[in-house]
C-alpha cells in the first residue's frame, strides 16, 4: 500500500487506533523526548504520537513505526513476516534455473512487476514544492533537543540524498543533522556510510557537493533510507517493492538531485569538502549512551519547500526499546531470506535482540551438516554488510528455535564449554561503540552452542561437566571479606518473567555487581572466583557496575552488549576442584581499573527538571495513567550531567 504524505498515514493509524493526538503545547526542547520516552517503553512500543502543538506551524509525529503492528501498517501487510516471505520467493523465481523457453517466459509477468517498482523521474513540480519558503529558514522547524546533555537541535529522520561524481549512483542515506543556524547543520555520516565516500570523492575532485535531504512522505521512504541496501541499489527501488508502486521522482529547485514528489519537506544544499569541519555533538544516540562530540562537514541551505499539508517527522534514540527497535526487527525479517539465498544457504532465522541495539548482540540459527560450519556461518556474517559491526554473535541449530528461549537455554545447557565454543576475531565497529580501545575497531566474539559433530570436540556429543547447582548468595557467604567490592549477587534463574529455566534446571550464570574503588582489580576478583570450589556450578559469571539492576535481565544484556570488548573483557577461569568457568566484564572501564584511553560516554537520561515537568504535564496529554520516567532506573549509573561520565 503506498500513501501519499505522512498526512495519510497518520489517517491510517488513526482509524486503526494507533495513534493518539495530544493537543496541548509540548516543547520540542526535551518534553516531546521525555513524553515519547514514557510511550515508546510501554509492552508493543506504545502508540504513535501526534503533537499539533509544537511552538511551529507544523504538527510532529513521533513513534510513527514503533511498533511491529505499525511496520506492518506502514508497509501496507498483515505482518512482517509477509515482506520477509515476498523477498524470498521473489529471490527464488529469479535465481532458480530456467530448463526451456516455457519457463523463461513465465518469468515475464514477475519481471514485469520489478519494473514496476523502479523509481520514476517526472516533470514539473512535486506536492513536496507547493511551498517554498522565501528565506531559507530551519527554526520554522519544530527540530527537537531530544536529551540534555545533547550539543543542541537535531533533525532525526532525514533521508540524505548524494550522488557518486564519478558514476552517478543516487544514495538515500539517514544521518542526524545538528542545527547551527537557520541555514547551516553538520552532516553526521559516518565514515563506513555511502555518503562519507561520496563525500570524499568530491573531496578528491576539488568538487561542491550536492545534497537534499527529505522528510517524511510515504513511510517506506523513511525506512529504505535505513535499510542495509547493498553499494550502488537505489534505496527508491526497496521502496517501490515495499509499497508495490514505483516513487516518483522530481528534481530539487536548486540542484540536479531527484526525490521523492510526495515528500513533506525538502531541504536544498551542498556541502563543501573544502571548508573546514564543525564540531558536532554530543548526541544522545540509538546505543543508550552519548555519542560524542567530533568534526563532521557543514551543511549549507539554499532551498526548503514543502507540502501545504506538511507532518514534521522525528524520532528519539536513548536506551532501549524505542521506535528504532522496531525499524531493526524489520530489517532482519525483510533481508534473512536474500542473506541465506545468496550467502548462506544454511541460515535458518536470525534475530537482532532489541536489547543488543542493533549491531551488539545478533542470534542465528542455522542447518548444520558439518564441523566448523557455524564458524563458516559467523565469518561470513562478519563479512556481510553492515553485520561487520556485529560484536558477539550466538550460533544454535535449527530446533532451538530463536522464539522458543526455554529451547535457546537448553542449547546453553547441553553445549556451551568455555574451551571450546568461543571464537574471537577482529574487525570493524560501529564508530559509536565506546568500549573498544581503538575508536571503531576492535574486537567480536562468536558463540557456538550448536550440537558438536565428530572432530569438532575431543568429547563430541557429550555434554560438558557442571558443577552441583548453588545458590547466588554462595559465592559471597563463603568469605565476605575477600568480596567486599562485590555490591549484589544473583542467578539469571532468579530474574522474573526472563523464561530462563529449561526442564525446572535453572541457567547457571552468576551475576555479581561490583564496586570498583581505588584497589579494585578484576583479576584479583577473578583469582578469588576461582579458588571458591561453588563457583564450578556457574558456567559463565558476569560482572556488572554497583548500581545496575540485577532483576532486569533486559538491561543486564544491554549493558553486556555495550560495554564488553571481547578480547579485553572476556576470560576464562579454571576453578579449583572444577570445570572451568568464562569470566565476562560488562562494567564501565576507566584509566584507573582498565587502563583505558578514552573517554567513557554517560547514559542517556532525562534530567529532573524535565521529568517533573512532564510529570506535571501528564493528566493534559490524554495518555492514560501517570507512566514514570524511564530514566528513573539508569540515574544510579550516570555520573555527572554531562555526555561524558565523570571519573
Amino acid at each position: 500500500m503506498a500513501y501519499n504524505g505522512l498526512s495519510a498515514f497518520v489517517e491510517r493509524l488513526e482509524r486503526e487506533g494507533e495513534l493518539v493526538r495530544i493537543s496541548g503545547f509540548a516543547d520540542p526542547v526535551l518534553e516531546i523526548t521525555e513524553i515519547t520516552d514514557r510511550m515508546s517503553k510501554l509492552p508493543g512500543g506504545g502508540k504513535a504520537l501526534l503533537f499539533e502543538q509544537t511552538g511551529s506551524s507544523f504538527p510532529l509525529l513521533i513513534n510513527a513505526l514503533g511498533s511491529e503492528r505499525r511496520m506492518a501498517l506502514a508497509f501496507g501487510r498483515g505482518s512482517l513476516d509477509e515482506i520477509g516471505g515476498e523477498i524470498g520467493s521473489l529471490f527464488r523465481e529469479l535465481a532458480a534455473p530456467k530448463a526451456g523457453w516455457w519457463e523463461k517466459l513465465a518469468m515475464l509477468p514477475r519481471l514485469r512487476d520489478v519494473a514496476s517498482w523502479m523509481p520514476r523521474r517526472v516533470r514539473g513540480r512535486g506536492r513536496c514544492q507547493e511551498v517554498v519558503m522565501e528565506t531559507p529558514d530551519l527554526g520554522r522547524l519544530p527540530v527537537l533537543q531530544c536529551w540534555p546533555a545533547d550539543g543542541g537541535r537535531f533533525i532525526t529522520l532525514p533521508a540524505v540524498h548524494t550522488l557518486d561524481p564519478e558514476t552517478g549512483a543516487p544514495n538515500a542515506g539517514m544521518y542526524r543533522m545538528q542545527l547551527f543556524g537557520p541555514a547551516m547543520t553538520g552532516m553526521h555520516w559516518h565514515r563506513h556510510k555511502t555518503g562519507a565516500r561520496h563525500f570524499e570523492k568530491y573531496k578528491t575532485l576539488g568538487r561542491r557537493m550536492p545534497v537534499t535531504v527529505t522528510l517524511g512522505g510515504d513511510p517506506a521512504y523513511i525506512y529504505a533510507a535505513t535499510a542495509p541496501m547493498p553499494e550502488n541499489m537505489d534505496e527508491y527501488l526497496l521502496a517501490g517493492f515495499l509499497r508495490k508502486k514505483q516513487v516518483r521522482l522530481v528534481k530539487s529547485l536548486t540542484n540536479e538531485l531527484w526525490i521523492p514528489e510526495d515528500a513533506d519537506f525538502v531541504i536544498e544544499g551542498y556541502v563543501d569538502p573544502a571548508e573546514e569541519l564543525v564540531w558536532e555533538g554530543p548526541f544522545g544516540d540509538h546505543t543508550g549512551f552519548y555519542s560524542l562530540a567530533d568534526f563532521y562537514p557543514r551543511f549549507h541551505v539554499t532551498c526548503i519547500t514543502h507540502r501545504r499539508d506538511a507532518v514534521y517527522p522525528a524520532t528519539i534514540v536513548g536506551v532501549p526499546p524505542m521506535e528504532d527497535a522496531w525499524i531493526g526487527k524489520a530489517t532482519g525479517r525483510i533481508f534473512t531470506a536474500p542473506i541465506r539465498l545468496t550467502m548462506i544457504p544454511e541460515l535458518d532465522d536470525m534475530e537482532l535482540p532489541f536489547a543488543g541495539v542493533a549491531h551488539n548482540l545478533s542470534l542465528v540459527t542455522i542447518q548444520k551438516r558439518y564441523p566448523g560450519q557455524a564458524v563458516k556461518v559467523m565469518n561470513s556474517l562478519w563479512g556481510a554488510g553492515q553485520m561487520m559491526f556485529n560484536k558477539i554473535l550466538v550460533v544454535a541449530d535449527s530446533d532451538g528455535g530463536l522464539q522458543d528461549h526455554p529451547r535457546m537455554v537448553d542449547a546453553f545447557l547441553r553445549w556451551f564449554d568455555p574451551d571450546h565454543s568461543l571464537y574471537f576475531s577482529r574487525g570493524p565497529l560501529d564508530v559509536l561503540d565506546h568500549s573498544s580501545q581503538v575508536w571503531a575497531y576492535g574486537s567480536k566474539v562468536g558463540i557456538d552452542l550448536t550440537a558438536p559433530l565428530p572432530g569438532e570436540r575431543p568429547d563430541a556429543g557429550e555434554e560438558p561437566p557442571r558443577g552441583q547447582p548453588v545458590s547466588a548468595e554462595t559465592i559471597r557467604d563463603v568469605d565476605p571479606a575477600v568480596f567486599r567490592a562485590v555490591e549484589g549477587v544473583a542467578d539469571a534463574a532468579t530474574l522474573p518473567g526472563s523464561a530462563l529455566n529449561s526442564g525446572g534446571e535453572p541457567l547457571p550464570v552468576l551475576l555479581l555487581a561490583v564496586d570498583k574503588q581505588p584497589g579494585y582489580s578484576r583479576g584479583k576478583l577473578t583469582g578469588m572466583l576461582a579458588a571458591v570450589p561453588e563457583t564450578a556450578a556457574f558456567r559463565v559469571v558476569l560482572l556488572f557496575d554497583r548500581g545496575a539492576p540485577l532483576d532486569d535481565l533486559f538491561t543486564l544484556v544491554w549493558l553486556l552488549g555495550g560495554n564488553l570488548e571481547p578480547h579485553r573483557d572476556i576470560v576464562v577461569v579454571p576453578v579449583s576442584g572444577g570445570p572451568k568457568v568464562v569470566v565476562a566484564d560488562a562494567t564501565i572501564k576507566t584509566a584507573e581499573h582498565d587502563h583505558f584511553g578514552r573517554e567513557w560516554p554517560n547514559i542517556v537520561t532525562m534530567d529532573d527538571a524535565t521529568i517533573a515537568r512532564v510529570d506535571g504535564l501528564w493528566s493534559t496529554l490524554g495518555l492514560g495513567e501517570l507512566l514514570p520516567s524511564p530514566s528513573l532506573k539508569f540515574k544510579p549509573l550516570v555520573r555527572g550531567m554531562g555526555a561524558v561520565r565523570e571519573s
